[in-house]
C-alpha cells in the first residue's frame, strides 16, 4: 500500500523555505492520538453512564443515577478498600455464573452490575484488582450468544472500563475481542452494540499493535455500518471508535474504510446535518482519512467535504468541533498540488470562504485554532504563485504579521512557514527557489525580520532552521544590497554566531555559511571608505 500513503509535505531537512513547505499530514496523524489524550477529546473514555440512556434493564430503580459523578463517584475512599471490594465482586460473579437455581439470571446481572459500579466509581478504577481476580475470562463467558441483553450490556460495560486503563490492562482484553466484535453486528440490540463499540474504541485507542489485531479480526466493517444511520449516540460512538481504529500509521485501514458502501455519503450527511457532538466525531474520522490515505483524500475532495468543513468552521463556536474540522481542512488542502489547485481557485466562492474562516481562526482567542489555521495557510502558501498572492492580498496577512511578533511560540513557528513560503516560488527537487521580491520587501517592511531572528535564537531546531532560511532570503533578495544591514540592525549576526559550534550540522553549516558569505572581512568596507 505504499503508493497510497500520503507524502510528507513539510520536509524540514531541505535548505530553503520553499522546499520546506508543508506536507506533514502523516506525521501529525501519528502524533495527534497522543494530543487527544491530553486535550479535549480523549483517545480512551471511561463509561460512567449507560449507553443509549440505559444503565440497567431490570427496572429496579437503579438507573443512570447510580453511576453519575454526583452520586456514586468516590472521591475520598481509600483505593485499597475499593480494590478489596472489586476482588470480592469478581468472586461473587464467579459464584453467580455457576449458580443454576431459581433467579440465576438476576443473580448474574446483580453481580455484574456491582462489578460495573466499582469499575465506574473512581477516576482511576480498580482495574488491576479486577484483572488479578480473573475478571476477563468470566466477563467473556457472560458475553456468550443467547445471553439476555441486560447481561451482555453489563459485561460489555465492565470490559469498556477495563480497556480504559493502563496499556497492559487494555491488552488483557485480547480474549474478549472476538465476542465484542461479534456483538456489534446487526443482530445485536443498539445498546449492546454501542457498549461493545465503546470497549473496542478504547482498545483501538491504546496503540498500533491492538489496532492491527482488531483489524485482523474484522472490526472495521461492522463499526462502519454502525456509523451509517442519521443520528443517535450509537452513531457517535461508532465514529469515535473508527477514528481510533484507523489512526495509523498504516494507511490501509483508512483506505478500506472509505471504500465501504455508504461511508462516504454518511460522512457528508453527518457533517452537513448532524448535531455538534456527532459532527465532532465525524470530523476526527475525516482527519485520519485525509492524513493517511491519498485515495480517501481524493474522494473526500470530490464529494465536497471541503465545503462542508468550511461551513462548520464559519458557523460553530465549539472548540471541540473546530479543532478537528480545521485539522481535516488542512489535510485536504495539503493533499497535493493537484488537490490544492482543484480546491483553491483564486476568486472562486469556495476559496474566498476558506480564507475567510481561516482569518476567523487567526483572530480567535484559542491558541490551538491560531496554530492550526496558520498550518493550513502554510500549505496554501506552499502552492502556486497565484495561491501565494491570494494570501498576500488577503486579510490574513496583517494578522500573520501580528502573530509572528506577539503570538505563543508554537503559533509563531507556524506563521513563519506561511510568511516564508509567500516569498519564494514553487520549486522542483532540490533547486533553489526563486524569490518573489515584492512579497519579501513588503513583509520585511512590515517588521517581520525581528520575529524570524527571534526564532533563530530559540532552542527549537525546526524553528531555528526556518528563521535562518528567511534570513538567507533577506540577505540574498533585498534590493540594493540592503539585506546584510537590515539583519545586522536586528542583531541577526549575533543570533547566527551562536551556531558556530552547534551540534546540529545542518544549522551549523547554514549559519556559518551565511556569516562568512555576507559578513566576512569585506563587510562594511565600502561604507568606511565612503
Amino acid at each position: 500500500m505504499a503508493d497510497d500513503a500520503s507524502p510528507l509535505r513539510r520536509d524540514p531537512i531541505k535548505s530553503s523555505v520553499g522546499n520546506v513547505a508543508a506536507q506533514r499530514r502523516r506525521r501529525q496523524a501519528v502524533a495527534v492520538g497522543k494530543e487527544r489524550r491530553e486535550s479535549l477529546v480523549r483517545a480512551k473514555r471511561l463509561c460512567r453512564i449507560g449507553v443509549s440512556g440505559s444503565a440497567n434493564g431490570d427496572g429496579d430503580g437503579e438507573g443512570e443515577g447510580d453511576v453519575s459523578p454526583g452520586n456514586d463517584m468516590v472521591v475520598d475512599e481509600e483505593q485499597s478498600v475499593l480494590e478489596a471490594q472489586t476482588s470480592s465482586a469478581v468472586e461473587e460473579l464467579k459464584a453467580a455464573i455457576t449458580y443454576q437455581g431459581k433467579g440465576a439470571l438476576q443473580k448474574r446481572v446483580s453481580a455484574l452490575r456491582e462489578l460495573r459500579r466499582l469499575l465506574s466509581r473512581s477516576e482511576f478504577p480498580p482495574v488491576e484488582a479486577a484483572l488479578e481476580a480473573g475478571a476477563v475470562p468470566i466477563l467473556v463467558q457472560c458475553l456468550s450468544f443467547g445471553s439476555p441483553d441486560e447481561q451482555l450490556l453489563e459485561a460489555a460495560w465492565c470490559l469498556t472500563n477495563i480497556a480504559a486503563g493502563k496499556p497492559e490492562e487494555t491488552k488483557a482484553l485480547l480474549p474478549a475481542l472476538p465476542m465484542l466484535i461479534a456483538h456489534i453486528g446487526e443482530k445485536s440490540s443498539l445498546p449492546v452494540a454501542e457498549q461493545c463499540a465503546w470497549a473496542l474504541g478504547n482498545v483501538a485507542g491504546e496503540g498500533e499493535e491492538l489496532r492491527n489485531i482488531l483489524l485482523s479480526q474484522g472490526a472495521l466493517l461492522p463499526l462502519a455500518r454502525m456509523m451509517l444511520p442519521n443520528k443517535g449516540s450509537t452513531v457517535r460512538t461508532a465514529a469515535w471508535a473508527l477514528s481510533n481504529l484507523i489512526k495509523g500509521p498504516d494507511s490501509r485501514a483508512a483506505t478500506d474504510l472509505i471504500k465501504i458502501d455508504g461511508v462516504l455519503d454518511a460522512i457528508g450527511r453527518h457533517l452537513k446535518k448532524a448535531d455538534e457532538e456527532l459532527a465532532t466525531e465525524i470530523a476526527w474520522v475525516v482527519v485520519y482519512l485525509s492524513a493517511l490515505s491519498n485515495f480517501a483524500t481524493n474522494l473526500l475532495v470530490k464529494n465536497d467535504v471541503v465545503q462542508l468543513l468550511v461551513e462548520r468552521l464559519a458557523t460553530s463556536s465549539s472548540l471541540q468541533l473546530l479543532i478537528p474540522v480545521l485539522r481535516g481542512l488542512g489535510n485536504l488542502v495539503a493533499g497535493g498540488t493537484n488537490t490544492t489547485h482543484t480546491l483553491l481557485l483564486p476568486g472562486s466562492e469556495v476559496t474566498d470562504a476558506v480564507v475567510k474562516v481561516l482569518v476567523k481562526c487567526l483572530k480567535s482567542e484559542h491558541r490551538v485554532l491560531k496554530k492550526e489555521a496558520a498550518w493550513v495557510l502554510s500549505n496554501i502558501a506552499a502552492g502556486s504563485v497565484e495561491h501565494k498572492r491570494l494570501i498576500y492580498s488577503s486579510e490574513a496577512l496583517p494578522w500573520l504579521l501580528r502573530l509572528l511578533s506577539s503570538g505563543p511560540f508554537d503559533v509563531r513557528k507556524e506563521v513563519a512557514y506561511v510568511l516564508g513560503n509567500l516569498c519564494v516560488g514553487p520549486t522542483e527537487g532540490d533547486a533553489r527557489p526563486f524569490l518573489i521580491q515584492e512579497h519579501l520587501v513588503s513583509l520585511v517592511g512590515g517588521g517581520c525580520l525581528a520575529g524570524f531572528i527571534d526564532l533563530v535564537r530559540s532552542a527549537d531546531i525546526e524553528a531555528a532552521r526556518v528563521g535562518l532560511q528567511f534570513i538567507e532570503l533577506v540577505l540574498r533578495g533585498m534590493p540594493n544590497g540592503e539585506g546584510p544591514k537590515l539583519v545586522e540592525q536586528e542583531d541577526g549576526i549575533e543570533a547566527m554566531e551562536r551556531f558556530q559550534f552547534h551540534e546540529n550540522e545542518d544549522l551549523r553549516n547554514m549559519a556559518n555559511g551565511l556569516v562568512d558569505k555576507y559578513f566576512g572581512e569585506d563587510y562594511g568596507v565600502d561604507e568606511l571608505a565612503g
